[in-house]
């Protein structure tokens, strides 16, 4: 005699869905990877004064302050300000400042 038909160790259910579950985990994982690597594409892509605008930027200098730093211009400033936002896909100071934060990471 076997034990009943019923009792299996796992339902199906409950083995497909923790499946699923581990799936949606990988590609959640994958998805920040990817993301991760396009912002280093992109960062890769700035110059090394426009690197320095960025830094300064995201630390919450204003514009004046970042040219006082680097010796340049506050047009110049929003210039390479405005190619940084463009280069990094970035629609806001906030959205920069976050990108910046997960570069470090």
């Amino acid at each position: 005699m076997h034990g009943h038909a019923g009792t299996k160790p796992f339902g199906d259910d409950v083995l497909l869905s923790a499946i699923r579950n581990a799936i949606e985990r990988s590609h959640a994982t994958l998805g920040r990877e990817a993301e991760i690597r396009a912002l280093r594409d992109c960062y890769a892509s700035l110059t090394r004064r426009e690197r320095q605008v960025m830094a300064l930027v995201v630390s919450g200098l204003l514009n004046k302050q970042v040219g006082g730093e680097l010796g340049i211009s506050e047009i110049t400033v929003k210039a390479h300000r405005c190619k940084v936002m463009h280069k990094m896909k970035a629609d806001s100071l906030a959205d920069l400042v976050t990108m910046a934060a997960r570069l470090r990471h």
